[in-house]
């Protein structure tokens, strides 16, 4: 049994993601502790987290009020609605949030049915609980709880991998080698890239680049990759490591296998980000802002930029669907020329919106696009203030502001142009 935990600044977020399981019967609620119940046993997110807002107010200073848990049985563990609800009362207990208000929810929308706990780490008198050491007494307790109820053990390989893979490279830590390898050799089996270039943009979240290289070998020319480890500025800071290094998933010829394998789904899910991207730049002021929409909807965008400035590329990993689109890949309208005049006109983009570049499909409607059960050891993805301990991208996502309703958000975006065209007297 693996938990993993983390602390967000909006308990909201957290609720909302959960609930929308429960809304599309891939999920339900097992149960609530201190927390109002319904007649009907049905809620609303509004009803789960009125019963928060007393703590909430009451808080003093504690800015990370949320905490949101996963517990993960082993695949091969059968556990009953019942015993889920046991192990995770005896988890949250032990951890010291026993007496606070939390609710339960079990995900069966992937083949590992789990649970999560969402409650809120400052007490009815507004104080934190103190959370020393809490990895270390979490795991302490997995390997109790396994015993107690006989589950499959986590051995300490499996631990160590949960939070190495797709850790991004960090070359100050020495051991490049490595860090390099716990990303390329498992990448490709989950996303969806179609080139080398889309490859390339998903590799940088990672500090990570690759290059092509050819060379003659007894009078045949022989072509290969190598990868390098980047800085945050994304300038190599690594020798030249070989694809074989890796495996053959991280070579030339299965990455070429992949992209063939990703356009006979990509038309599928292709609208899908379209219709992200067009609502992020109907919602959306300048760059920054569309950026960060973007990212708060699971999709980071990668620009690429000459000397002079201009932008000459741009392409979209969208998390939701697991695909690496560029910008072209989506249409003329969203090529890295319409983006950099856009971009670079901003009185004309105040104004500025675009209808037209939404989908024709009458079934595809505004949407908050919620992410799903992303691999969750993501971490440090996102050009953001605030990273999350464990989750990183998926509970910066969750947890860092997001709202439930198309027009709420179109309301806050026009409340920042005003606040922008506002001058002082």
């Amino acid at each position: 049994m693996i938990a993993k935990i983390a602390h967000g600044s909006k308990i909201y977020g957290a609720l909302l993601y959960n609930h929308q399981k429960v809304l599309q019967n891939t999920g339900k609620i097992l149960s609530l502790n201190n927390m109002l119940e319904s007649p009907d046993g049905t809620y609303t997110t509004g009803q789960l987290l009125s019963s928060f807002l007393p703590y909430l107010a009451a808080n003093r200073k504690t800015e990370k009020t949320a905490i949101h848990i996963s517990i993960n049985p082993d695949p091969n563990d059968l556990v009953s609605d019942e015993e889920f609800i046991t192990i995770a009362k005896e988890y949250i207990e032990r951890l010291g949030y026993g007496d606070q208000p939390f609710v339960i929810f079990k995900h069966h929308d992937i083949d590992r049915t789990h649970i999560h706990i969402v409650s809120t780490s400052v007490d009815k008198n507004g104080i934190k609980i103190p959370d020393s050491f809490e990895k270390k007494r979490s795991m302490e307790i997995c390997r109790d709880i396994e015993k107690k109820y006989k589950l499959t053990p986590a051995n300490e390989k499996q631990i160590t991998d949960e939070n190495t893979i797709f850790s991004p490279v960090d070359h100050t830590k020495g051991n490049i080698k490595s860090q390099l390898a716990t990303v390329v050799r498992y990448l490709p089996k989950y996303y969806n890239f179609l080139n080398l270039g889309g490859y390339n943009a998903l590799l940088s979240l990672f500090n990570i680049s690759v290059e092509s290289v050819k060379k003659e070998y007894n009078g045949e020319i022989k072509e290969g990759l190598i990868y390098f480890a980047l800085d945050k500025y994304g300038e190599k800071v690594s020798n030249p490591f070989k694809a074989s290094l890796f495996g053959k998933h991280a070579g030339l010829s299965a990455l070429r296998s992949h992209f063939e394998k990703s356009k006979e789904g990509s038309g599928d899910v292709k609208a899908k980000t379209v219709q992200m991207i067009a609502q992020a730049l109907n919602l959306t002021f300048d760059e920054k802002d569309f950026k960060d929409y973007l990212t708060q909807h699971g999709i980071n965008t990668i620009m690429r930029r000459n000397e002079q400035g201009r932008l000459y590329g741009i392409t979209f990993v969208d998390h939701n669907t697991r695909n690496v689109f560029n910008g072209s890949h989506l249409g003329k309208q969203f090529s890295a020329n319409v983006f950099h005049e856009l971009f670079s006109k901003t009185e004309a983009q105040e104004n500025l919106k675009i209808e037209h570049l939404l989908p024709k499909n009458p079934s595809l409607k505004p949407t908050t696009s919620l992410i799903e059960d992303l691999h969750p050891i993501f971490q440090l993805i996102m050009n953001t203030d605030e990273i999350f301990s464990d989750w990183g991208l998926l509970e910066s996502l969750l947890l860092g502001g997001m709202t439930g309703d198309p027009d709420e958000q179109l309301f806050e975006f026009n409340m920042k142009k005003k606040r922008k065209n506002r001058k002082p007297n």
